[in-house]
């Protein structure tokens, strides 16, 4: 990393954990954030919650960054708190940052949705194809406070579903970023020829411990979304995805790594260092691909040999549900048939014995 080596659970904001994450979990930290931190109140959502940002530091440089836009994705919210609370340590690379940036954070764009664990808001509008229109009050609380701060970078904060893999591997996309378009060409403007580099110095931090984990993900422009608008207004934007790492649906482990890319990006910003990268190196990170289920089951013939065909395989995803306040996964049959080109963040072959002898201690046997 470029910044000295640190307890990160001496940082970490152990009263947020899991999934589900709302505006009850984070507005009594809020509030007793530290004079160093200015609380402000940017407007409502649809049912009248709160929109609120953090602003710190006295440096030139401009930051702005959101979480939450949609509400079911939860995962950078954490890590958006780990990051106040490395600054909140008063260490010799906290204070660098506070006096060369200014941050300004929105830790939860989308409080309604992050109520219902939906990815919409309460009117059903999906707030990252509301860039134009702005007929969300979330949307518009979002554009005005891009226009008064007037940020020097951007950072879009969002989880992927657990589908992603890097490029054509078995590996899971744990971390995703992209530099978004701001035309249909997909020209390479000199802000986001910016984030671009960014983006390989955020990659370079992470390869020792997220090795062929890192994606980049499409970049489709699409004038809807808040990331292509700023881009194209001249603003260096990163797109964020926090997505899966194995064994870690609460995304624990992913969110320290994007804790990680925040803390760097921050870094190279703060020290003038963005330039130092070769923008090229960000071609080299492998596209992303949706090539995973959650549960893969191959020779399922091997079960009951009428209800499945030789060569049949099993797809199961995850379907996260809200229940007493905790996110269940429910296993759901997502496809059956000729599956030898994806995988499985588990998967089972019947024609292994101790294979099937595991898969029939699984919640989802009973399903087959």
């Amino acid at each position: 990393m470029y910044f000295p080596q640190f307890d990160y659970h001496s940082i970490k904001q152990e009263n947020l954990r899991g999934r589900y994450i709302t505006y009850d979990h984070i507005s009594g930290i809020l509030k007793n954030l530290s004079i160093d931190f200015k609380l402000d109140e940017l407007g409502k959502s649809v049912l009248g919650l709160p929109i609120e940002s953090v602003t710190f530091g006295k440096g030139p440089k401009r930051i702005l960054m959101w979480s939450q836009m949609h509400g079911n994705e939860s995962t950078t919210t954490k890590a958006v708190f780990d990051f106040i609370g490395f600054i909140e340590s008063k260490s010799d690379a906290a204070l660098s940052i506070l006096n060369n940036c200014t941050v300004k954070i929105i830790p939860m764009l989308n409080p309604d949705g992050a109520k219902a664990y939906t990815r919409i808001n309460a009117n059903e509008i999906d707030l990252n194809r509301d860039a134009q229109e702005r007929s969300q009050p979330e949307s518009r609380v979002l554009r005005n406070c891009f226009e008064e701060f007037k940020p020097d970078f951007c950072f879009n904060l969002h989880d992927q579903r657990t589908i992603f893999n890097v490029g054509r591997t078995p590996i899971p996309a744990t971390i995703s970023f992209l530099a978004p378009a701001h035309d249909d060409e997909r020209t390479i403007s000199a802000t986001r020829e910016l984030s671009m580099k960014l983006i390989v110095a955020m990659n370079s931090a992470l390869k020792q411990e997220l090795s062929g984990q890192v994606g980049r993900y499409d970049d489709s422009f699409n004038p809807n979304c808040v990331g292509d608008t700023f881009q194209l207004l001249g603003t260096p934007t990163i797109l964020f995805e926090a997505g899966h790492y194995p064994d870690d649906y609460d995304r624990e482990y992913t969110r320290q790594f994007m804790f990680k890319a925040l803390m760097t990006a921050i870094d190279r910003i703060s020290i003038d260092a963005v330039h130092e990268y070769n923008q090229e190196a960000y071609f080299e990170i492998p596209e992303n691909n949706k090539l995973f289920y959650d549960v893969l089951i191959r020779n399922a013939h091997l079960i009951d040999s009428e209800k499945y065909t030789e060569g049949d395989s099993i797809a199961i995803l995850f379907k996260e549900l809200l229940q007493n306040e905790q996110i269940v996964f429910e296993p759901t049959i997502e496809k059956i048939g000729d599956l030898h080109d994806f995988y499985g963040h588990k998967t089972y072959d019947c024609d292994n014995d101790l294979n099937l002898e595991d898969l029939k201690d699984q919640p989802y046997w009973n399903m087959l």
